[in-house]
């Protein structure tokens, strides 16, 4: 005689079957799903990297006037933005901002160290720093960690030192004055990642800044794009123009065929 089998039993197996299946589809589609993002995040490092790559070679000047084409704005630092040494970079921007603030606190500036630390390749480190003409934002310490982690660069709104030693390891800054004085006990980390006026130019977390012998200039990252695009081809323009303008010695001429000036 052939033993019963459990109605409930049978179901319960049907079940635990039914269960594992579902299972396994809902793990092999979050799978897919997970596989997907990491590609897209993969596929948009990769054009981000390519996007800044260009950006580095073309000249400040031109990205300047497709600015002014494109958006109607004058998105450049001004005059007193100057570098410590001869160079030229791009990079996404990473914010920093400090407010005056005299106080004895020893943590007052750990967020400004922590945004270094925190900070991916091609990093260009923008900050605002208060009343900062004569006090130096950053100096060869930070310079070093920024460096070992790939930055592009940094733009200080105040002063820098520590010079002698920043060009000794290649790291390119630019910043309104060389000053030896320090931030420690007279400022307050206010933010990171966060928009800040850098210089009288706005300045957002992502944003692309660009440095060259001409100055720094600010790329909404909406826009980057189209201001490379019309960049590349200023640039390719005046520097078509000026053998013409050799061979013919007449700027009129260069002008005439070229149209860029």
């Amino acid at each position: 005689m052939k033993p019963q089998v459990s109605p409930w039993r049978s179901g319960s197996r049907v079940f635990l079957l039914l269960s594992l299946a579902v299972s396994s589809v809902s793990g092999a589609a979050f799978l897919s799903r997970r596989v997907r993002a990491e590609a897209a995040q993969d596929t948009s490092r990769k054009d981000d990297a390519a996007l800044i790559e260009s950006f580095r070679h073309v000249e400040v000047a031109s990205v300047s006037d497709a600015m002014e084409q494109i958006l109607g704005k004058k998105l450049y630092m001004t005059h007193r933005m100057r570098p410590i040494f001869s160079s030229k970079f791009a990079g996404f921007a990473l914010t920093v901002h400090l407010k005056k603030e005299e106080n004895t606190d020893p943590a007052a500036l750990n967020g400004m160290l922590s945004a270094i630390d925190e900070g991916p390749r091609n990093s260009v480190y923008v900050m605002q720093v208060d009343d900062g003409a004569d006090i130096a934002g950053m100096g060869g310490l930070m310079g070093t960690a920024m460096s070992a982690r790939n930055f592009s660069g940094a733009v200080i709104d105040g002063g820098v030192r520590d010079v002698a030693y920043l060009g000794k390891i290649g790291f390119p800054v630019f910043a309104t004055g060389i000053v030896p004085s320090t931030s420690v006990s007279h400022y307050r980390f206010a933010g990171a990642n966060i928009p800040i006026q850098c210089d009288g130019v706005k300045v957002r977390p992502g944003d692309v800044v660009v440095a060259d012998a001409d100055g720094v200039a600010v790329v909404p990252r909406e826009a980057a794009e189209k201001v490379l695009a019309l960049a590349q081809q200023l640039d390719f323009k005046e520097h078509s123009m000026y053998p013409i303008i050799e061979k013919a010695r007449s700027i009129v001429e260069g002008v005439k065929q070229l149209g860029r000036l």
